[in-house]
């Protein structure tokens, strides 16, 4: 995949630096899941509570990655991107030190975190401006992959509040994210195509072109179903299957890190065969995959075989619709990310919130897997009526602006 032309093409070190600050980002932003059993065990939260306590950081997120898409169109995304980084460090130092004492101040934090994962908004446009038509796939997928970060804090939050206190893992967050941060200030670089500043309600044009609200649509749930899962898995290895925290945890980060890795290979197929195609595969996928987990599974093993299989069709998925992105929206990428990563926060929202309220309504968190697998097939159904004008007018369009690459569709 790394070919010499693709190597030659971009900016590697704002690459790097942008799949870093990504990764680090949208570690802190899912803290709450992994650190879920401990503080409902603090705090006697039920299942719907959990449910909304890991779902605010995601909601939050998904809100201000509109804000910070149209920063990044307005003053570029690398200044965008400092500012994002100082409010996490500044928040998460000020809660470590005054501590968190009961469950709204919980939901408090939550929103805090909904900043780093706005850094959605900011690390791949930062990524996507360096690098031309047909390696649009590729590079945001490298920098997408930074999707693994929830992996991270799955994998090590539940290790660290056990020996520490959940408490000090808030403030021991802030050392990845300083390393980052000035990893970010010395590396990153924005590139030398920049979109002119525009009037504030200019850059929601875009809302009046229905293309924008179906790659809305279908990142809502490629994207939604990944960070839903990744904020709740935590919670429900340990619910359904009485794990411990900690192993539950290793088996949210293996679900988590194969979704994320898997996130550059979608995207190269896409940019080989096409975003269309790519996603319709994914979606069928998926569903097949959610629909299984609906199914309490005999063993937790087994539980991790399907999400496993769940997660890396959404982390595919993924990719292959920010291939698309671009090529529609190249002028607007800024804003598009912000709408297009809202979208898919508000995705994760409602998976992980109406898991907690399936569990809490009816014991089992069977409904919130199905009504997630009835929106793949919906937006499999629609991807497929769609193609065919997709393939017709993308093309025109790009060539009305001088762009002398084909449009892959």
């Amino acid at each position: 995949m790394l070919n010499r032309s693709f190597l030659k093409a971009g900016h590697t070190p704002t690459l790097f630096a942008a799949f870093l600050y990504f990764d680090v980002s949208f570690m802190v932003w899912v803290l709450l899941g992994p650190l879920g059993v401990a503080i409902a065990k603090d705090f006697h939260l039920n299942p719907a509570q959990k449910g909304f306590m890991v779902a605010v950081p995601v909601l939050a997120g998904a809100l201000l990655r509109l804000v910070a898409g149209v920063m990044v169109d307005r003053i570029g995304p690398k200044r965008t991107g400092l500012i994002g980084q100082a409010i996490v460090l500044t928040g998460l130092a000020a809660a470590w030190f005054l501590g968190v004492h009961n469950y709204n101040q919980v939901l408090i934090l939550g929103m805090l975190l909904g900043v780093a994962g706005a850094s959605f908004a900011v690390a791949l446009p930062l990524a996507s401006r360096w690098y031309p038509q047909e390696h649009q796939g590729l590079a945001l997928g490298i920098a997408g992959a930074g999707n693994s970060g929830t992996a991270l804090a799955a994998l090590f939050a539940p290790v660290l509040a056990k020996s520490f206190g959940w408490g000090n893992v808030i403030g021991l967050a802030i050392i990845p994210l300083a390393v980052a941060f000035v990893v970010y200030l010395a590396l990153a670089k924005d590139a030398p195509e920049q979109p002119a500043p525009k009037r504030m309600g200019e850059y929601l044009d875009v809302l009046k072109v229905p293309d924008a609200w179906w790659l809305m649509l279908l990142y809502g749930v490629t994207f939604g179903g990944f960070v839903g899962l990744s904020s709740s898995l935590t919670i429900y290895f340990n619910s359904e299957y009485k794990l411990d925290p900690v192993v539950a945890g290793f088996f949210t980060a293996a679900c988590v890190f194969a979704g994320s890795f898997i996130r550059p290979i979608g995207g190269a197929l896409a940019d080989r065969f096409g975003g269309v195609r790519t996603l319709i595969v994914v979606y069928g996928l998926a569903a097949v995959g959610l629909t299984l987990a609906s199914f309490q599974m005999p063993s937790p093993y087994m539980a991790l075989a399907v999400l496993l299989f769940s997660m890396m069709s959404l982390g595919a998925g993924n990719g292959a619709v920010f291939q698309l992105a671009p090529q529609r929206f190249r002028k607007e990428i800024g804003v598009m990310t912000g709408l297009i990563g809202m979208t898919g926060g508000i995705g994760g929202f409602y998976l992980a919130s109406t898991l907690g309220l399936a569990k809490q309504m009816t014991g089992t968190y069977q409904l919130g897997f199905l009504g997630f697998a009835a929106l793949a097939l919906f937006a499999l159904v629609a991807l497929a009526g769609l193609k065919n004008k997709w393939r017709a007018v993308w093309p025109t369009l790009a060539n009305s602006d001088g762009d002398a690459v084909p449009v892959r569709v």
